[in-house]
């Protein structure tokens, strides 16, 4: 290797090294920006939740630039748990998009600099129709802060840039704010889960929040069972023309007793010879793993990860076999 290719591996060393602690100084200013937060989480926080809880309108949330990319993030974030909000672009608000505000909303203004021209513009019309307004500001001394009903500061030290100018450490202050208000809220007006199931059908997440076991099981005839006494014969034909793997074995009142695998079979044929005339209840595994038809198919998925296995039986309050539901069917529907 000669001088000059030395050379260039040295300086695309120090290259590589240089773009690491950028990367690592960029997160630390950041988290700093974040953390700094918190002790300015007091009376003014808990007075924008109470505005927004108590709103017989919408939550509109407003912002220029950067800090208008945040606010469509923090308005998506309030509907999907629960509180009705849209973003409003400062820019078309003050051509006509205003109508779409009324006296019953409450308005969040984001602005680092709360000197933001396009926002300024539409205090006037807010104040007139005694509209609330929330401002989210880097400057707690600006119009905007003046103009507040509640203020709150999301000022940092530094932005991430080496020249302290790019909307950064900023904009992820305002964003994590937000988040704030939104899980604040989230907890006030008790939104569970399968509430917000409901904002989100579409997609893998829709699926593993709104499913449950008795959308996907399998029902009356097609439920492998056989009873405590079936021979062995009828045991491998009841899986294999199932086709589920497994069979559930019951007694004579069609109480679950325990479970046979094709796993189980397998084992048998390497253990003994005399097979013929063993029945179900020599070769069962006690106490299989069920499911409640009403539970959430995702739940389903975490028990077959949790124990190793393929299928769940699904039972009533009698204990008795009502369904079965497969890792297929599971992964087909996209509980995944």
């Amino acid at each position: 290797m000669n001088f000059f290719t030395l050379l260039n591996v040295f300086f695309g060393l120090i290259f590589i090294l240089m773009i690491i602690e950028q990367a690592k100084r960029v997160l630390m200013i950041e988290s700093k920006a974040i953390e700094a937060l918190v002790d300015r989480i007091g009376e003014d926080f808990v007075q924008a939740v109470e505005l927004i809880y108590k709103c017989s309108g919408r939550v509109v949330v407003t912002g220029m630039g950067k800090s208008g990319i945040i606010g469509k993030k923090i308005a998506s974030t309030l509907a999907s748990v629960g509180t009705p909000a849209l973003f409003l672009h400062p820019a078309d608000g003050i051509h006509g998009d205003l109508g779409m505000v009324t006296k019953d909303d409450v308005i969040i203004c984001l602005s680092n600099s709360g000197e933001t021209e396009e926002l300024l513009k539409l205090l006037p019309v807010i104040k007139r129709f005694n509209i609330k307004l929330i401002a989210i500001t880097g400057n707690t001394k600006s119009t905007l802060a003046r103009s507040g009903d509640v203020v709150l500061d999301v000022s940092v030290d530094e932005e991430a840039c080496p020249w302290d100018i790019v909307p950064t450490a900023s904009t992820t202050a305002t964003l994590a704010m937000g988040d704030a208000l939104c899980i604040a809220l989230l907890d006030k007006r008790g939104f569970k889960k399968e509430d917000f199931a409901i904002f989100h059908p579409g997609g893998s997440l829709g699926k593993s929040l709104l499913l449950t076991v008795n959308d996907l099981m399998h029902k009356g005839d097609t439920i492998p069972i056989v009873r405590e006494d079936a021979i062995l014969k009828d045991v491998i034909y009841e899986i294999s023309s199932k086709k589920m793997g497994v069979t559930a074995v019951v007694d004579g009142k069609m109480v679950l007793k325990g479970i046979v695998t094709d796993g189980d079979l397998r084992r048998l044929l390497e253990k003994r010879r005399d097979i013929f005339e063993i029945t179900a209840a020599e070769i069962m595994s006690k106490n299989p793993k069920t499911i409640d038809k009403d539970e959430l198919a995702a739940k389903a998925l975490q028990i077959m990860e949790q124990y190793s296995i393929t299928s769940l039986l699904i039972v009533d309050g009698k204990n008795s076999p009502t369904g079965i539901v497969h890792l297929h069917d599971l992964l087909k529907a996209g509980v995944v």
